[in-house]
C-alpha cells in the first residue's frame, strides 16, 4: 500500500507527540466461509440471538471503507492503521487509494491467528469482546493506540490530545455510574428460556468487579477508545486466568468483561485517565429501517459539524433508501465527492 505523506490529510494537523495507531476489528459476515464457521460452532439459541451472535453483529455493507476514509480525512497523524480479520481482506485499498491520491497512512491486515497465539485452541471466534481482549498483541502495534468498531467514523478534525493528553494521560469518554443501579435492573434482562441477555452495561460492570469496584463504574459510549498496551500486558501477565476466561467465549457471554472498561478503572485508580462527556462529541445513529427517522438524525447531525464521532449502529437494518441517504451523508462529511 502507499507509503503515507504530509498530503494525507487537509483538516488537521499531521503531528504526534509519539507514535499512534489505529486498530479496526472488522468482519464480513456475508463471507460464504465466515457464515459456514458459524454454523459449525452455534446453535439455533446463539445464531437468532442478536446479543450474542445475530446476523447482525457481522454484517458489512461497506463501514469499513468510511471508517478508515474518516481516519485518513481526521486524523492524519495516526502512525498506522491495524485492521483485524479472520481469514478476510477487505477492499479497502483501492478505496483508499481513489480518495487519498497523494498518499495515505500505512495499513496492515492482522488475522486472528496473529493475535491469538499461544491460545490458538480459542480459534475460530466471533466474539468482539474475546478480540478486543487480544489486540494488544498485535506484533509492532505502538504503545499508544485507539481502537474502533467499523461503525465508527471520525466525524470532525482531530488532535492527538483527543485521545492522549500532554500531561500521560489517556482520555476516556464516559462518566462514573454507580453499579447498584445496574444490580436492580438485572432480573428484567432475562429470556424466556432463561439466559440473562449480553449487554454492553453487564459487561462494563463485570470489569468493574474484576478490578475491585464495587460501587460505580465508567460508562463508555460508543467512541473510539485510546488505550495503553503496556497497561493491558501488565494486569493479564498478573491476570491470566482472566484473559483465559474472557477468549474462551467463542460468542458473546453475560459472563464476559469488557477489556476496554478494565484498563480505564486500572488508569483512573492511578490517575493516569481523564473523564471527558460524550455528549459534545458523538453523533449516534441507532439500528432503525425507519427512513424518516434516519432523515430527521442526519439532519440534526449536519447541525453539529464539530462533533469529532458518529456511531452508524447496524447500517444493514436500514431500508434501501435509508443506506443510500446514510452513505450520502458520510461521503459529503468525509469531503469524498
Amino acid at each position: 500500500m502507499k507509503k503515507a505523506s504530509a498530503a494525507r490529510g487537509n483538516t488537521t494537523s499531521n503531528f504526534a507527540p509519539f507514535p499512534i495507531d489505529a486498530v479496526i476489528t472488522w468482519v464480513d459476515g456475508n463471507d460464504p466461509r465466515h457464515m459456514a464457521k458459524r454454523l459449525k460452532y452455534g446453535n439455533d439459541d446463539i445464531l437468532h440471538a442478536d446479543d450474542v451472535a445475530g446476523s447482525t453483529r457481522y454484517a458489512s455493507v461497506g463501514e469499513i471503507l468510511y471508517c478508515v476514509a474518516s481516519l485518513n480525512r481526521y486524523a492524519p497523524w495516526l502512525n498506522k492503521i491495524y485492521i483485524v480479520t479472520d481469514e478476510q481482506t477487505p477492499p479497502v485499498a483501492p478505496f483508499i487509494e481513489k480518495h487519498f491520491p497523494d498518499g495515505h497512512i500505512p495499513m496492515e491486515i492482522v488475522d486472528h491467528k496473529s493475535i491469538f497465539r499461544g491460545y490458538e485452541e480459542n480459534l475460530p471466534t466471533f466474539n468482539s469482546i474475546s478480540i478486543e481482549s487480544m489486540t494488544w498483541r498485535i506484533p509492532g502495534l505502538s504503545e499508544h493506540y485507539i481502537e474502533f468498531n467499523d461503525d465508527l467514523i471520525l466525524a470532525a478534525p482531530t488532535t492527538p490530545e483527543d485521545f492522549f493528553t500532554s500531561d500521560g494521560k489517556v482520555v476516556c469518554y464516559g462518566k462514573k455510574e454507580n453499579i447498584l443501579l445496574v444490580w436492580l435492573t438485572r432480573l428484567l434482562k432475562y429470556r424466556p428460556n432463561g439466559n440473562k441477555k449480553v449487554t454492553f452495561k453487564e459487561t462494563m460492570v463485570n470489569a468493574a468487579l474484576h478490578t475491585g469496584e464495587y460501587l460505580s463504574y465508567i460508562k463508555m459510549h460508543h467512541t473510539p477508545k485510546a488505550l495503553l498496551k503496556s497497561v493491558y500486558e501488565k494486569y493479564f501477565t498478573e491476570h491470566p486466568q482472566l484473559l483465559r476466561h474472557n477468549i474462551s467465549y467463542r460468542f458473546r457471554s453475560h459472563k464476559q468483561f469488557n477489556p476496554q472498561e478494565t484498563q480505564y478503572l486500572t488508569l483512573a485508580r492511578e490517575g493516569r485517565c481523564t473523564l471527558r462527556k460524550v455528549s459534545a462529541n458523538l453523533l449516534y445513529l441507532k439500528a432503525k429501517h425507519d427512513t424518516k427517522y434516519i432523515q430527521n438524525k442526519l439532519r440534526g447531525f449536519s447541525a453539529k459539524p464539530m462533533f469529532k464521532f458518529a456511531c452508524f449502529n447496524s447500517i444493514d437494518q436500514a431500508s434501501d433508501e435509508g443506506q443510500r441517504i446514510i452513505t450520502e451523508w458520510i461521503y459529503k462529511r468525509l469531503h469524498l465527492n
